[in-house]
């Protein structure tokens, strides 16, 4: 029952915050231009003609990918910052002590925060992947073959980060937490395009550098999870080798084995965060 209240007070805190209303700026611009965009390719004309319906989709596949990253790019800053406050924030200002000082767990605290922020984390991340589905079918005619499974994936990766956040919030600054995840979130996916590469030049030591980064932090695996499931099936029969390389491009679903990993990592991640949140002196 404490969880669910404190989750709660989290969620509302959270919809408080000029960081909720950045991030509905930032989307609603995103929705904005990319919609533009979208309706402009089914009269887009090329060397050899107009484009056909067939073609519209394909590009309109590939497309969505790459906006559906600059979507997750703002997921990432908006729970990295919103993380960030929610322990070492309430610690250094002392309004912590409020709370802690009655006989209620720190666990309970803990888990209630998490599950008020990956409410409201996932609750964002439907909303807007639907919208923007909805703008894509509307303007162009596609819809994402799997558009449930790309949504699981986009939350799993908010989930993943905000994990994170919380862990670095109980060790260093607000601030710090959200420079370091976002650093951490923009490295792994770098580190995910070289080893893509590494695939396509069949060079095992660069691949290598993708796979090791996947599992240290897995929001890039799931991202790829989420790019496999929105484009349309067709295009990796037309690129089967350019997709290994091409950083929106995911030629194969993550395995259930990785996907065991990723609520591993985030159970360990989370336990961390919660010992350290545990023994700390307030």
């Amino acid at each position: 029952m404490t969880v669910l209240v404190i989750a709660r007070l989290t969620l509302l805190e959270a919809v408080r915050r000029k960081v909720v209303w950045a991030l509905v700026g930032l989307t609603a611009v995103l929705l904005g231009l990319d919609t533009w965009g979208f309706a402009s390719i089914p009269g887009m004309r090329t060397s050899l003609g107009a484009v056909t319906s067939g073609q519209a989709v394909l590009l309109a596949s590939e497309l969505l990918n790459l906006v559906m990253f600059a979507l997750s790019l703002i997921v990432a800053l908006g729970t990295a910052f919103l993380a960030g406050p929610t322990l070492s924030g309430e610690l250094e200002s002392g309004i912590a002590l409020a709370v802690l000082a009655r006989p209620v767990r720190r666990s309970s605290v803990l888990l209630g925060k998490w599950l008020g922020l990956v409410t409201f984390a996932c609750a964002y991340v439907v909303g807007a992947g639907l919208l923007q589905f909805a703008a894509v079918d509307v303007t162009v005619g596609y819809w994402p073959p799997h558009p449930v499974t790309a949504l699981v994936m986009l939350s799993g990766e908010a989930v993943v980060l905000l994990t994170l956040g919380l862990a670095l919030s109980g060790l260093v600054s607000p601030m710090a937490s959200g420079v370091v995840a976002v650093g951490l979130f923009g490295a792994t996916w770098v580190a995910g395009v070289v080893g893509g590469i590494g695939e396509a030049l069949d060079n095992a030591g660069v691949a290598r550098i993708g796979t090791v980064a996947r599992m240290v932090l897995p929001t890039d695996g799931l991202w790829r999870g989420a790019m496999n499931a929105i484009q349309d099936s067709s295009v990796l029969g037309l690129f089967p080798e350019q997709a290994k390389g091409f950083p929106f491009l995911s030629a194969t679903p993550p395995t259930a084995a990785y996907l065991a990993w990723v609520v591993v990592w985030t159970v360990v991640v989370g336990g961390l965060c919660l010992l350290s949140y545990v023994r700390r002196d307030v």
